[in-house]
């Protein structure tokens, strides 16, 4: 797969217009940014024109659309804006507003997808950072809600949109790619019923609000300046919305979102736990700081100590000894491992029993660099307090650790586990009888 690159917009554009909630005239820019920077607000037209983050920590509420806030600084219904940027593309920009929240155009994110044309897209020199969700996210809220995240080779989104007294229930799933966001996403139209109209007035809220610029159910009728875009429209605007949303993670993700029922609470829920599970798996991925001189062993020094060979040697080398009672090894596990045609070659996945050998060869080098047993083969004797908590996939980083518990004459104990990502994927107590070779 060829690298991806970020990309920023290649000069600003801007779109005037009114505002759904406030009613005001706002004149919102879109303009270039730099790699790395992501997505940010900006309100000229408060002194020192403040920056807000578009980062699901600023939320402040998301009754019928997304508020951003640092400090009194506050930006409105910023969903449209961001899923315009997320779908068509773009990494890094910044947003800049004279007013509280963006134009609302016809209620689509469309108006922004042009905006987004008109100023042009170019690539940067950094590789875009996309995490591959590895497994299943779930989240389901009091008021029926249920967002899940599955592992996906693209990004995707399926979303069924449960009305009142399940009005127009409605079905959408596709792929996001620039293209079909373009087309099948962006035009599609916010929504809101009427028995929720005057309560929304009464909040302070729509004021800017019209048959131009959102559709309005009324029982089962459909109240528009234009008939639906969509058989289901509702449905394709629930995903665009979750879509801007979920950007609030920080994160552009591989993965399959499938939502019932989404609403701005649940999706900015869903996108803090996106930002907490990756920012928990890259902090406990464990730093590789090899150290200096024996404590190191690489592959040439394991071979030494190690009767196996390829394909059964599974410890690329030592990164740590602590005294002579504690040992880590690492093991590189990428596709082109001799089990992968066999074991579960529709889904790849190291086969438990090979963790725990890798486990026992880790044991072996740590026992076996004593001087006294130098020279010996550890033989594997017994294997108990087995456990295999999740599976190991190619491109995994195998992370082994060892520690002696017990040596009584020519018989060995170590307790011992495999990490990926700082967490244990398998562990167990060995035990070996050491015999001269």
């Amino acid at each position: 797969m060829a690298t991806e690159f970020e990309q920023t917009l290649a000069t600003f554009a801007t779109l005037e217009g009114t505002s759904l909630h406030t009613g005001a005239k706002v004149s919102l820019t879109i303009r270039p940014a730099p790699e790395g920077h992501g997505f940010k607000f900006r309100r000229v037209d408060l002194p020192d024109q403040p920056f807000i983050d578009a980062d699901v920590d600023k939320v402040k509420t998301v009754e019928r659309a997304t508020t951003l806030a640092e400090g009194s600084v506050k930006v409105h219904t910023v969903e449209h804006v961001i899923s315009a940027l997320t779908g068509m593309g773009v990494d890094n920009a910044i947003i800049e507003m004279d007013a509280n929240e963006p134009p609302i155009g016809d209620g689509s994110s469309a108006p922004f997808v042009e905006l987004i044309k008109k100023a042009g897209i170019v690539a940067q020199s950094s590789p875009r950072k996309t995490w591959e969700v590895r497994e299943p996210m779930h989240l389901e809220t009091s008021g029926g809600s249920i967002i899940t995240i599955v592992p996906s080779k693209t990004f995707r989104v399926s979303v069924t949109n449960v009305g009142p007294d399940g009005r127009f229930t409605q079905y959408f799933s596709s792929e996001v790619t620039p293209e079909l966001y373009e087309k099948e996403i962006a035009p599609a139209r916010t929504f809101v019923y009427y028995e929720d109209v005057k309560p929304l007035l009464e909040k302070g809220l729509i004021k800017g609000g019209s048959l131009e610029n959102a559709v309005v159910v009324r029982g089962d009728e459909v109240m528009s300046k234009e008939a639906l875009r969509y058989s289901n429209e509702f449905a394709r605007h629930k995903a665009l919305d979750l879509i801007g949303d979920l950007m609030l993670s920080g994160k552009r993700i591989l993965g399959h979102v499938i939502a019932v029922k989404p609403g701005h609470g649940p999706n900015t829920e869903m996108a803090a736990k996106v930002k907490r599970e990756y920012t928990k798996m890259r902090s406990l991925v464990p730093p590789i700081n090899i150290p200096k001189g024996e404590a190191v062993l690489d592959i040439h020094d394991v071979l030494k100590i190690l009767p196996h060979r390829y394909p059964f040697l599974l410890v690329d080398r030592i990164i740590d000894f602590e005294g002579d009672t504690k040992c880590t090894g690492v093991k590189n596990v990428t596709i082109n491992e001799p089990f992968f045609p066999g074991h579960f070659p529709g889904h790849p996945v190291m086969p438990g029993v090979l963790q725990l050998e890798a486990m026992a060869q880790v044991s072996s080098v740590l026992m076996l660099r004593k001087p006294e047993n130098q020279g010996k083969i550890g033989y594997f004797m017994s294997a108990d307090e087995v456990k295999w908590r999740r599976p190991v996939l190619p491109g995994d980083t195998l992370f082994i650790e060892a520690e002696v518990i017990k040596i009584r004459g020519s018989i060995g104990q170590t307790r011992a586990r495999c990490l990926v990502n700082g967490e244990v994927v398998s562990e167990g107590v060995l035990k070996f009888a050491l015999v001269a070779s």
